[in-house]
């Protein structure tokens, strides 16, 4: 039987044996904490706190600015120091509430909802908004706004992504090993709001002990399958995981609603679980500090607002000087030159390497040997758009499809010219978004 798949994708070394037989381990943070009010895709949260009030970890303090945006919560218990423009992992400065541990870590009450099976549909949706759960892959698309397309009986599927495609990350693998009943009950939660779909979870062969566990906890669940992936980058990407699993294609003007598909994270879905059955909102979240410049490679359970200095001095600091440190994985993260800065609800990895191998590399001219066009799985021609991109040539650029590029960074990695393509195609792409929104 052919394995579950998309064309293109390429196989970096994946780095995994770092983490991933390290079990989540409990991250107390003791530094000041910094909650930005951004951390997901929309508007930003309004603070509802000031200078001076004491805080609760799990208490709200900041509210949705509007339908696509998401509350903010108190990991830990303090004072408020500040709310002023803090930096944040990609280098930008956001207004942000600080908050001065108390190292007592009270907590407000958290009160289990109604059994979800007696809530409505509107009901469910509310506490999803309330908790202030976002797509914790990286995206960070507000959850309740994916979970209301305009026909939910129109949805046919909805997918766990349990890929993890991207190299040196293993939280969601320790997280589906390690509480794979969160996992389920997220994904019948959010089966329970659209009455057409199948549930699936969608995980790739590299992960034999996954796929079989979940098979075994999901043998009597008639509207929930275990799909095995064939094991590429970027395998996770939604574009390719809707296609691999469903045999359905989106391109860039469409949402996975339009053909019938909801794609929720890992740990996106544990979180829903854990505000409905729990009553707790998301205040925390799975991280991976590996790579071979770090001195022990682990899993940690991280209390949002949490310092990555901190974070990284728990996995023993650098054993060597890191010429490359990098937030998220080596595919689609984004470099680091300050430690200083908070872990965000979008935070999945501390990625530290004793060799940087990109700047090393010397850019050469284009062989036109089309190795960028065969692994793209968006299926334009890279080198082109890259150079359309180079001179501002946006007419072209947009004539050969270049909004479809989904920045996996694949022709980047084979291109044996060394040519930044993918640094170069999304720099367009972000103009062009961006007149797209004026």
């Amino acid at each position: 039987m052919a394995k579950l798949t998309f064309t293109g994708g390429i196989h970096p070394y994946d780095g995994k044996d770092m983490s991933k037989d390290k079990p989540i381990q409990d991250f107390l943070p003791r530094g000041e904490m910094v909650y930005p009010l951004s951390q997901h895709i929309g508007a930003p949260a309004k603070a509802i706190v000031a200078k001076g009030d004491r805080v609760l970890a799990g208490q709200k303090i900041a509210e949705a600015g509007g339908f696509v945006s998401a509350p903010v919560y108190a990991s830990v218990s303090g004072t408020v120091k500040t709310i002023e423009p803090r930096r944040v992992a990609a280098g930008d400065f956001i207004m942000s509430i600080v908050v001065e541990n108390d190292g007592l870590y009270e907590e407000t009450g958290f009160y289990p909802q109604a059994p979800w099976e007696k809530m409505t549909r509107e009901e469910i949706i509310d506490v999803i908004r309330e908790a202030g759960i976002v797509g914790m892959g990286g995206a960070g698309f507000p959850t309740h706004v994916k979970l209301s397309p305009k026909d939910p009986k129109k949805i046919d599927y909805v997918i766990a992504n349990c890929a993890e495609c991207e190299p040196y990350l293993t939280s969601d693998y320790r997280r589906m090993l390690e509480e794979p009943e969160k996992l389920i009950g997220g994904l019948r939660i959010i089966l329970g709001l659209f009455e057409n779909a199948q549930g699936i979870l969608a995980v790739e062969d590299n992960k034999p002990d996954c796929i079989a566990l979940l098979k075994q906890l999901t043998r009597e669940e008639a509207r929930i399958s275990v799909k095995a992936l064939k094991t590429k980058y970027p395998q996770g990407g939604e574009r390719q995981l809707i296609y691999a699993t469903t045999g359905r294609r989106i391109n860039s003007t469409m949402l996975p609603a339009d053909v019938g598909c909801i794609v929720n994270n890992v740990d996106t879905m544990v979180a829903v679980y854990r505000a409905v059955m729990e009553g707790r909102p998301l205040i925390e979240r799975i991280v991976t500090v590996t790579g071979d410049a770090v001195a022990k490679p682990r899993n940690y359970r991280v209390r949002i607002g949490s310092s990555y200095q901190e974070l990284l001095d728990a996995a023993g600091g650098f054993r060597t000087k890191p010429e490359k440190i990098v937030c998220g994985g080596p595919m689609m993260g984004v470099a680091m030159f300050d430690l200083n800065v908070p872990v965000t609800k979008t935070s999945t990895a501390l990625l530290g390497l004793s060799r940087d191998d990109v700047f090393a590399m010397e850019p050469g001219p284009c062989i036109n040997c089309g190795r960028c066009v065969e692994v793209c799985p968006g299926r334009v021609i890279p080198s082109r758009l890259a150079d359309y991109a180079e001179h501002f040539d946006e007419e072209a650029f947009l004539e050969n499809h270049g909004m479809e590029c989904c920045e996996c960074g694949c022709c980047s990695f084979i291109c044996p010219a060394r040519r930044p393509l993918t640094q170069e195609i999304k720099s367009m792409r972000k103009l062009q978004l961006a007149k797209r929104k004026k």
